[in-house]
């Protein structure tokens, strides 16, 4: 029998359900989708010759992505959303009570919506390797699982593990899955309809009861015990709550969920699971998590250039500073040989140690293995000459922001790479055209900005000069994508983009402070709007001995408009550069900062301003709006989702706002 998106076929008692969605790379749960599931779940209870139900994928390495997100955003009620998802947990119920046992085989992204299948089924058997990712994510576009998995899942693995797969969001491994009994078993892929039809006839019967798999006696006490639970709700919550600040109300309400439903009856858990789901999908919150989805999927898949791109191998990183060694770790990390260039040996071992903590700090989390670290390092060898940079497809110039350092480095390397090799400078805000004065073929420039910490920040700048071929452009759009990275093509003016809008923000914070606005209500009020940290914090993190510079830059080329506060010329003088030096708007002698009050002794003596909370966060939201227009006129970007997408991957703009220019 072969329907729209899934595919019947019954063989020697087994029934065999595929997914398989025409004209789609994946496989989601649409309300269409969910009604052909019903119809095949109804006509297989209906027969008695059956032995066993096996659920597939045909789509490679997808199993079911989820449910689909275009119907959770069209929602317009509560009570349209929790009928939903009642309808979608009635299927699940039916496919659970089947009189045969039924196995999931999971090829590849099982997730959301098609995790909550699997978990009906009896059983589950996934493939090895790293194609498979398990999770439920609902909590990052704002929602929580809907169709039983606040239910299901905790039953399955604990209440403990449970609440940290679903309040975090995060897919886990083929292997780890396994570790915590999630999935029954593994196969290769080209197994995995054997094998599970093996494991069925092995497993004649459906699973009885469930037994999570619980190491000690601690996790047995917050699992087991009505006290223990309620001692890990009432620190999960005060975790959620430090980590979120309480601006993303659907971890709060998973964890109200999934520790109520943990000790009640499955249908009781579904109504108040369902009830749950159609609260939070009508807020704005989880609207402006959906619109920030569909932009972090249009820039990974962007383009930029209809060149065909060239391979990348072998890689080159001059200086080795703590962008230059961040730069080479993960280079190394993606299994990129790294060559790593400076003055003397000194410096090229603090680069190594860069490089080697951020894998340390790996490992130590259990997010890569020891060897796995060591093969990593053995990828970087270092120089102080330009020896192995010949072999280079790709270098990039990580030296300090001076644009003479870095016009002879240019022409060094003009002559030191081969001619096809393409030359990228890490430069936070000088001119990449000017800089490459010296290269002879122009079009192997660009600008590749990355953020720090290099392994954290998930976007690259790529600045264009008006010499930079669409190859070059094509090349490294690929390339960063490679490195996990979500690129975007700016061109080549001062500051970019990121940094533009960034710097007339912390000016009026500058500006705020000499009006007698103390820096730590400035910075309150930030992190209260969403900000990662506020701009006092932001500055001391940076360092003001390059933060004020860079500041000093903007106002030289763009004018009065980037005027820098006077406050951070004292302040830089004094040599208060931040953390760096223990000492800049905060003291950072211990883990907890402290203001440091001698900042206020620079200002000039006066009445304070009398400014409310909201009219402080509006001067300060204003200078970064008006300065993303300018951006947009220049055409320094193309269209305001590059804004949203910049200041939400680069300084960490809160995405449950939607985006900069969306606020």
């Amino acid at each position: 029998m072969n329907t729209n998106s899934l595919n019947l076929k019954i063989e020697d008692g087994f029934a065999v359900v595929e997914f398989d969605q025409p004209e789609a790379k994946v496989n989601v749960l649409s309300s269409a989708v969910m009604k052909e599931l019903e119809g095949i779940i109804a006509q297989l209870s209906s027969r008695r010759d059956l032995k066993g139900l096996l659920i597939a994928s045909k789509k490679p390495d997808i199993f079911i992505a989820g449910a689909d997100i275009k119907e959770i955003e069209n929602i317009t009620s509560s009570p349209e959303a929790e009928v939903k998802a009642r309808e979608g947990q009635k299927i699940f119920n039916t496919l659970e009570k089947l009189s045969i046992p039924s196995i999931a085989l999971i090829n590849g992204a099982c997730l959301g919506g098609g995790l909550e299948l699997a978990l009906a089924c009896d059983y589950r058997l996934a493939c090895f390797g790293d194609k498979v990712k398990i999770g439920l994510p609902e909590v990052k576009l704002g929602i929580i699982p809907g169709f039983g998995g606040t239910k299901r899942l905790p039953r399955l693995v604990g209440l403990q593990k449970g609440l940290q797969l679903i309040l975090a969001g995060e897919a886990v491994s083929a292997n780890e899955a396994l570790k915590i009994g999630l999935v029954d078993g593994l196969s290769s892929q080209n197994r995995l309809l054997e094998e599970g039809l093996e494991f069925l006839k092995r497993h004649t019967r459906k699973r009885k009861g469930y037994k999570p798999k619980l190491k000690g006696w601690m996790n047995k006490f917050l699992d087991k015990i009505s006290f223990g639970r309620s001692i890990l709700k009432d620190q999960t919550r005060k975790f959620v709550l430090k980590t979120t600040k309480g601006h993303y109300p659907a971890p709060l309400k998973a964890l109200e969920v999934v520790t109520a439903n943990y000790a009640s009856g499955l249908e009781a858990a579904l109504k108040r699971e369902a009830r749950a789901f159609g609260e939070l999908v009508v807020g704005e919150v989880c609207k402006n998590l959906i619109s920030v989805f569909y932009l972090v999927e249009k820039y990974k898949k962007a383009r930029w250039s209809e060149a065909k791109g060239r391979a990348i191998g072998k890689c080159a990183v001059l200086g080795a500073g703590v962008m230059g060694g961040g730069i080479a770790q993960l280079f190394s990390a993606y299994g990129l040989s790294v060559r790593m260039k400076d003055l003397n040996y000194p410096s090229l071992g603090r680069g190594l140690r860069q490089a080697r903590e951020v894998y340390d700090y790996a490992v130590k989390k259990k997010k890569l293995k020891k060897n796995q670290a060591i093969s990593g390092m053995g990828l970087i060898s270092v120089t102080t000459d330009y020896s192995g940079f010949s072999s280079a497809d790709l270098v990039v110039e990580a030296v300090v922001e001076d644009m003479k350092i870095k016009q002879a480095v240019f022409s060094q390397l003009d002559s030191a790479v081969k001619p096809g090799a393409i030359i990228a400078s890490n430069t936070s805000c000088l001119s990449v055209e000017k800089m490459s004065e010296g290269v002879q073929n122009k079009s192997r420039v660009i600008g590749m900005h990355f953020f720090n910490p290099v392994h954290r920040m998930p976007l690259v700048e790529l600045i264009r000069t008006p010499y930079t071929s669409d190859e070059t452009v094509a090349t490294m759009v690929e390339f960063s994508k490679r490195l996990g990275k979500t690129p975007i093509v700016v061109k080549d003016s001062c500051g970019f983009l990121v940094n533009r809008i960034l710097l007339p923000y912390l000016n009026e914070a500058g500006f705020l402070l000499e009006e007698g606005i103390d820096f730590e209500r400035i910075d309150r009020i930030m992190q209260e709007f969403g900000m990662p940290m506020g701009p006092f914090t932001l500055m001391d993190e940076i360092g003001l001995d390059v933060g004020y510079k860079v500041a000093c830059l903007l106002e030289e080329n763009l004018g009065a408009r980037l005027k820098v506060p006077q406050i951070f010329k004292k302040v830089y003088e004094k040599k208060w550069f931040g953390r760096k030096t223990s000492q800049g708007f905060y003291i950072h002698k211990t883990k907890e900062k402290e203001p440091n009050r001698q900042v206020c002794g620079l200002l000039s003596q006066g009445p304070a301003a009398k400014l409310s909370d909201q009219e402080i966060l509006n001067r300060m939201l204003s200078k970064m709006v008006k300065e993303a227009r300018m951006c947009l006129e220049e055409k320094v970007c193309q269209e305001p989702s590059d804004v949203d997408i910049g200041m939400i991957m680069g300084i960490g703009f809160p995405p449950f706002r939607g985006g900069l220019l969306r606020t």
